[in-house]
């Protein structure tokens, strides 16, 4: 459960479908309505993906991770009540564990203090996701250390690699022609000529992975 401190009587529970309340161990007080109207979207979202693995604990999440080659991730509710999800991701150096931050108009990374790079924002976790996979970049980008994200942990200085998400579910084969479709940037100039049910279903779930 989580609670809505002064926005309760705006946003009543008939608003909240029941599946898609966090899980009732986390308490976190919406910091404004349009915060709780972005989160209920990411979760929507991160439900469809079928890699967002709910409320397992870190030590659950290694456990899947520590069997999977470097570069598989999930995504899971945190176990902080200050902050809403948490990116687990197999690195060379085993498990690690990002918190995704969340204000008022957008989700990012964690920041360290050792970090001088700007974090990008995005209005959605999966785009944040996607932003750190290396489809999403070009080779030059990839090739370049300047644009790649670090994670500092316990002395070390590990690039964080997105390179396959671990599924919980298995998507249906329409859910999975969405992804591929919205994965060619090409298409989206043509997608006024689709027929309107398709479009919807397109739009329902925009991001290619």
């Amino acid at each position: 459960m989580v609670t809505h401190s002064k926005f309760d009587n705006a946003m009543s529970s008939s608003l909240l479908d029941a599946n898609m309340r966090l899980p009732s161990h986390r308490y976190k007080t919406f910091s404004s309505k349009l915060q709780y109207q972005m989160v209920q979207h990411a979760i929507r979202m991160l439900q469809e993906s079928g890699f967002y693995w709910g409320s397992i604990s870190g030590k659950e999440a290694n456990h899947l991770l520590n069997s999977e080659p470097s570069g598989t991730f999930l995504v899971r509710d945190s176990s902080d009540n200050r902050h809403f999800f948490t990116l687990s991701v197999k690195t060379e150096s085993g498990t690690k564990n990002l918190r995704v931050q969340c204000d008022n108009k957008s989700f990012f990374l964690q920041t360290d203090s050792k970090s001088m790079q700007s974090v990008p924002r995005f209005d959605c976790v999966l785009k944040l996701v996607h932003h750190y996979m290396p489809s999403s970049r070009s080779p030059l980008a990839i090739g370049n250390s300047r644009n790649a994200y670090y994670i500092y942990t316990g002395g070390e200085k590990i690039p964080l690699e997105l390179l396959r998400p671990l599924p919980c579910t298995m998507s249906s084969l329409q859910h999975l022609c969405r992804k591929t479709v919205n994965g060619h940037i090409d298409v989206s100039s043509k997608r006024e000529q689709l027929p309107q049910q398709l479009k919807d279903f397109l739009q329902e779930y925009d991001a290619p992975i």
